[in-house]
Parts: structure tokens; sequence; C-alpha cells
């Protein structure tokens, strides 16, 4: 399977973090978020990986190295994620997993997503309280497919949001293609990625991968970038590389209930 990881923009709200750099460049701890989703998709058996740059891409071509793809997304200043998965449209005939750059999550998440026996699936979390702003990509979810997808869903409504990682295979690939080129045709160039995924959804069951309590963030605020240096990143670094004489534990924020194990869906 093959990763397209959308790295186009330039993330103007951490400016304060990252000066100049794109913000898939934003470093925590000893590497780049960017750096750090390649190393975890290496640890899942993804060798085949293309990135899409726009703003300051030699520098994400000069992080990712000579062993990943590089497709620049020339109109990044002018279009958002929907924009940046059509321009590697031709590569994704196959079947890919999808990742926005600026997510921090842990090796578990994907191999759940990856190992998950639907086709077609995103990975989502709930919040035990519920209460969603305006910022998040919220979800709703029935029968276990999801239903809606929008930053406009009634917080109320919502089921959980989406964190920004998905997968599809060839069939499920062949119609977001067909979406997407009806979208861009019909000039939705600004429209995030889940404008598709919302079309997709009418089409095709698309499945929801629940997160299960484990560490994620998805970085768009200065706040957000301390809070994964502080708080995600520790908690990610203990169960991805666990010390031998220390169980793994992940508590579940919807159910409270304490594992010891890993283990997939």
């Amino acid at each position: 399977m093959r990763a397209i990881v959308l790295a186009a923009g330039r993330g103007g709200r951490l400016r304060g973090v990252t000066g100049t750099l794109p913000k898939s460049l934003a470093r925590i701890g000893s590497c780049t978020l960017l750096e750090r989703q390649l190393s975890t998709l290496r640890a899942c058996g993804i060798e085949a990986v293309t990135i899409v740059a726009g703003y300051r891409a030699h520098d994400i071509g000069r992080v990712c190295g000579p062993g990943v793809e590089l497709v620049q997304n020339v109109r990044f200043a002018s279009t958002n994620s929907l924009y940046s998965l059509w321009v590697a449209r031709d590569l994704l005939a196959d079947g890919f997993v999808v990742l926005n750059s600026d997510v921090l999550f842990p090796q578990q998440l994907l191999e759940d997503l990856l190992t998950a026996r639907y086709d077609d699936a995103l990975l989502v979390a709930a919040r035990g309280d519920g209460e969603y702003s305006d910022e998040e990509m919220k979800v709703q979810i029935r029968a276990g497919r999801i239903a809606a997808i929008s930053k406009s869903i009634d917080p109320a409504e919502a089921d959980g949001e989406n964190i920004g990682v998905g997968k599809f295979g060839r069939a499920g690939a062949a119609v977001l293609v067909e979406e997407m080129n009806r979208l861009v045709a019909g000039g939705a160039v600004r429209e995030w990625l889940p404008a598709a995924f919302g079309a997709f959804c009418q089409r095709r069951p698309l499945w929801a991968v629940e997160s299960r309590g484990y560490p994620w963030i998805e970085i768009d605020f200065p706040e957000d970038y301390w809070r994964a240096c502080g708080e995600i990143w520790p908690a990610i670094d203990a169960l991805d590389n666990p010390r031998s004489d220390a169980p793994i534990v992940a508590r579940d924020a919807t159910t409270g209930v304490t594992r010891r194990t890993l283990h997939h869906v």
C-alpha cells in the first residue's frame, strides 16, 4: 500500500513556533512531525510514500530524503487538502493510506487502521465530555459507518472527530477520485479533504476505526504544539518504545478502562 502525506500548507497560526518553516517541520523531541510520520509508516511496513508539498517544498524534500517521492501542489496558497490529494490522484488506483502531516499519533493507531477488516475507513476519536468546537472536523457514526463529516456538525449531534488518517482500497480509491474530480471541477479547491469523504460515504460504506483512548493530537495552534511536547509525545513515546521491565498502560478516555496490552481491532 502507498501512503500519501499531505504537507502543502504553511500553517501560519504556528508561525511563532516554526518561524518560516512549514508546520509539518515543527520539531517535537528529537525530530519533526513529518519525520515521525515517515518512521511510523515504515514501522508498519509501508515503504512507498509520497509527500504532497507546496510551501517551501525544498525544505520538505530535504527532510524526507531521496527514498520518498515528492509531488508539488503549486497552488498551495489558494487551495486546501482536497486539492492536495487530487494533485496525487494518479497514484491512488491501487489503494492508499492518507495522512494529514500535522497529526501526532502512536504506531498502534496506524496498525489498528491498516489491520481493520474494512477496505475503506477513517480513524476517529470520541470525547468523553462530548465538547467540540468549530475547529474540529466532527463525524456522525451510524452502525459503525461514517454518516456525515464536517466542521459544521452541531457539537451536540457529533459522535467523534476525524483524526486525519484514513485508508482506501482499490474500489474505494476509484470512488474517491471520482468525487474529488467532481468537486474540483465545480471549483471546490478550497475545501478540506473530508468534503470528498462526505460525498464518498453517500455512495459507499466508510467505516470508523475508534482511537480507543490512545493519545494523539492535531497541531494547529501554539498551545497544541506545547501540549504535544509536554504531554502527548511523552505518552506516545512510552507506547511506541516501552521499557522491557514496564507494562504498557493505556487508559480509554471514554470507558475509563485501563489496558496493559495492545491489540488490533
